[in-house]
């Protein structure tokens, strides 16, 4: 079996205090309990919820100090004894749910993400923003040898949620789909898993810069928010029928996109709810949902065969992850940019730098 030298100590990025920022700095490198492996992380992908998570946005306490990061590709270095499924020297991903009870009605019927005792990384429990990272066994991502662990990182936790919201929505090959949120890391992917699954992508967001994007990665049409004087007829007549999108998955921080997504979606569509912009409420007529018929809906995280079928749309060449890397010394640089708006595609750290 391959053995690797493991340090006691470690570079991470540490929130210290609600609102942060993150400190750069050492920490202990920490063992696997007897149903857990340690990744040697080499790159995590940066995602809106780290950055709510050390601003202490949502109603959920966040452990402090907390390592954030919920996409960490690494390779498996250490296991605990009672570890079977995998292999010290494979290669490894850490998402959102980095465990659950797998007793419970719901991890029985293959919502873990639901389950009530579930551990969430860079959230309850330490995540990706470090050298090495500790994950219950049972729901690390196995990632194929054959793939770009730079590449693969966002897909450990935007590529999953955005696949799994897709398959919520129930939209069929052939069928339009509007992504609200279009050019941003969730955006970016929900764009080509949308083409991957023989769907027809409108994109939603604002700025000439995303639309380029946008159009790069499949989307059949763009409609710019901050320049469109009726966003509601402009999504309805990019739609061959004029009639609106089968569905809409909403991945927006802001509440508006929301609201307006009721006015937009065909009769009978489905609205999938997955970005979470803090303290925000979503409000529909209830005459118009019942009479067109609308299923309005929430999408969490994908549950372990969601994770693998995400990742062999990845291992099979159809997914490109737009992305920017940078050291995970920078990680308080992402979040500022995050917070301005200036982020098109996906930020990965280098854990190395």
């Amino acid at each position: 079996m391959t053995q690797f030298e493991i340090p006691e100590q470690q570079w991470a990025q540490v929130v210290e205090k609600k609102g942060g920022p993150v400190v750069f700095k050492q920490i202990p490198v920490q063992k696997p309990g007897p149903d857990e492996v340690l990744i040697n992380v080499k790159y995590s992908g940066v995602c809106h919820t780290d950055l709510h998570a050390m601003k202490g946005d949502w109603p959920l306490d966040t452990k402090l100090p907390l390592v954030g990061g919920h996409e960490g590709a690494g390779v498996v270095v250490a296991k605990g004894e009672l570890v079977t499924e995998v292999e010290v020297g494979d290669y490894a991903g850490i998402k959102w749910l980095n465990g659950s009870c797998l007793a419970c009605s719901f991890c029985m019927q293959a919502d873990e993400p639901l389950c009530p005792h579930a551990l969430l990384s860079g959230y309850t429990v330490d995540g990706s923003f470090q050298q090495y990272a500790i994950a219950k066994a049972a729901h690390v991502a196995k990632i194929p040898k054959e793939c770009d662990l730079e590449a693969i990182a966002p897909v450990l936790c935007a590529g999953i949620t955005v696949y799994k919201g897709l398959k919520e929505s129930g939209a069929r090959p052939g069928q339009w789909v509007a992504i609200v949120g279009a050019g941003g890391g969730l955006g970016s992917m929900a764009i080509q898993y949308a083409n991957a699954m023989g769907l027809h992508a409108i994109a939603i967001d604002g700025g000439e810069e995303k639309g380029k994007s946008c159009r790069e990665l499949g989307a059949k049409a763009y409609v710019d928010f901050t320049t469109s004087k009726d966003l509601v007829a402009d999504v309805k007549a990019a739609t061959p029928e004029g009639l609106g999108p089968h569905a809409v998955i909403l991945l927006a921080v802001s509440e508006k996109p929301f609201h307006q997504a009721v006015d937009y979606v065909r009769p009978r569509g489905t609205i999938i709810c997955i970005g979470l912009p803090a303290g925000a409420y979503f409000k529909a007529p209830v005459f118009d949902t019942v009479i067109r018929m609308i299923t309005i809906k929430g999408s969490y995280v994908g549950n372990r065969a969601d994770t693998q079928e995400a990742l062999d749309f990845f291992a099979r060449g159809l997914i490109k992850v737009p992305l920017k890397t940078v050291g995970l010394s920078k990680l308080q640089e992402v979040y500022d940019l995050m917070e301005e708006g200036k982020i098109a595609g996906r930020y990965v750290v280098d854990t190395s730098k």
